[in-house]
Protein backbone atom coordinates (compact mmCIF):
# COMPACT_ATOMS: atom_id res chain seq x y z
CA UNK A 1 0.00 0.00 0.00
CA UNK A 2 1.36 3.40 -0.98
CA UNK A 3 2.23 5.82 1.82
CA UNK A 4 0.43 9.13 1.49
CA UNK A 5 1.20 12.41 3.21
CA UNK A 6 -1.56 13.99 5.27
CA UNK A 7 -2.16 16.57 2.53
CA UNK A 8 -2.54 13.80 -0.07
CA UNK A 9 -4.92 11.91 2.24
CA UNK A 10 -7.14 14.97 2.72
CA UNK A 11 -7.11 15.62 -1.03
CA UNK A 12 -8.11 12.03 -1.82
CA UNK A 13 -10.83 11.98 0.85
CA UNK A 14 -12.20 15.30 -0.42
CA UNK A 15 -12.22 14.04 -4.03
CA UNK A 16 -13.96 10.80 -3.00
CA UNK A 17 -16.58 12.75 -1.02
CA UNK A 18 -17.28 15.07 -3.96
CA UNK A 19 -17.72 12.18 -6.39
CA UNK A 20 -19.90 10.30 -3.90
CA UNK A 21 -22.12 13.40 -3.58
CA UNK A 22 -22.32 13.69 -7.36
CA UNK A 23 -23.24 10.00 -7.57
CA UNK A 24 -26.02 10.59 -5.03
CA UNK A 25 -27.32 13.54 -7.05
CA UNK A 26 -27.27 11.39 -10.19
CA UNK A 27 -29.12 8.62 -8.37
CA UNK A 28 -31.80 11.06 -7.18
CA UNK A 29 -32.23 12.34 -10.74
CA UNK A 30 -32.53 8.76 -12.00
CA UNK A 31 -35.12 8.02 -9.30
CA UNK A 32 -37.17 11.08 -10.29
CA UNK A 33 -37.07 10.21 -13.98
CA UNK A 34 -37.60 6.47 -13.48
CA UNK A 35 -40.33 6.82 -10.90
CA UNK A 36 -42.25 9.92 -11.88
CA UNK A 37 -41.20 10.17 -15.53
CA UNK A 38 -42.59 6.76 -16.42
CA UNK A 39 -45.82 7.09 -14.41
CA UNK A 40 -47.96 7.54 -17.52
CA UNK A 41 -46.51 4.46 -19.23
CA UNK A 42 -48.75 1.43 -19.66
CA UNK A 43 -45.81 -1.00 -19.68
CA UNK A 44 -45.99 -3.77 -17.08
CA UNK A 45 -43.20 -5.96 -15.69
CA UNK A 46 -44.43 -9.02 -13.78
CA UNK A 47 -47.86 -7.32 -13.59
CA UNK A 48 -46.31 -4.23 -11.94
CA UNK A 49 -46.28 -0.80 -13.56
CA UNK A 50 -42.96 0.28 -15.04
CA UNK A 51 -42.66 3.24 -12.64
CA UNK A 52 -42.91 0.92 -9.61
CA UNK A 53 -40.17 -1.40 -10.87
CA UNK A 54 -37.80 1.35 -12.03
CA UNK A 55 -38.49 3.56 -9.02
CA UNK A 56 -37.65 0.81 -6.53
CA UNK A 57 -35.64 -2.12 -7.89
CA UNK A 58 -34.13 -0.04 -10.69
CA UNK A 59 -32.79 2.53 -8.25
CA UNK A 60 -31.14 -0.19 -6.16
CA UNK A 61 -29.51 -1.73 -9.23
CA UNK A 62 -28.21 1.63 -10.44
CA UNK A 63 -26.87 2.38 -6.93
CA UNK A 64 -25.00 -0.94 -6.90
CA UNK A 65 -23.47 -0.23 -10.31
CA UNK A 66 -22.45 3.30 -9.28
CA UNK A 67 -20.91 1.99 -6.05
CA UNK A 68 -18.96 -0.69 -7.88
CA UNK A 69 -17.62 1.84 -10.39
CA UNK A 70 -16.63 4.29 -7.65
CA UNK A 71 -14.86 1.61 -5.63
CA UNK A 72 -12.98 0.16 -8.61
CA UNK A 73 -12.04 3.38 -10.41
CA UNK A 74 -11.93 6.23 -7.92
CA UNK A 75 -11.43 5.08 -4.34
CA UNK A 76 -7.90 4.40 -3.11
CA UNK A 77 -6.95 2.07 -0.26
CA UNK A 78 -4.93 4.04 2.28
CA UNK A 79 -4.04 4.03 5.93
CA UNK A 80 -5.96 6.82 7.65
CA UNK A 81 -4.03 6.51 10.91
CA UNK A 82 -2.10 9.43 12.31
CA UNK A 83 1.55 9.78 13.22
CA UNK A 84 0.96 8.41 16.73
CA UNK A 85 -0.22 4.94 15.61
CA UNK A 86 2.88 3.27 17.06
CA UNK A 87 1.88 3.90 20.68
Amino acid sequence: MKKYTDAEKFSLVRREAIYTGLALAGLIIFWLIAGFGTASSEIKIFHLPLWAVLGSIGVWLVAIVISAILSKVLFKDMDLGGDDDDR
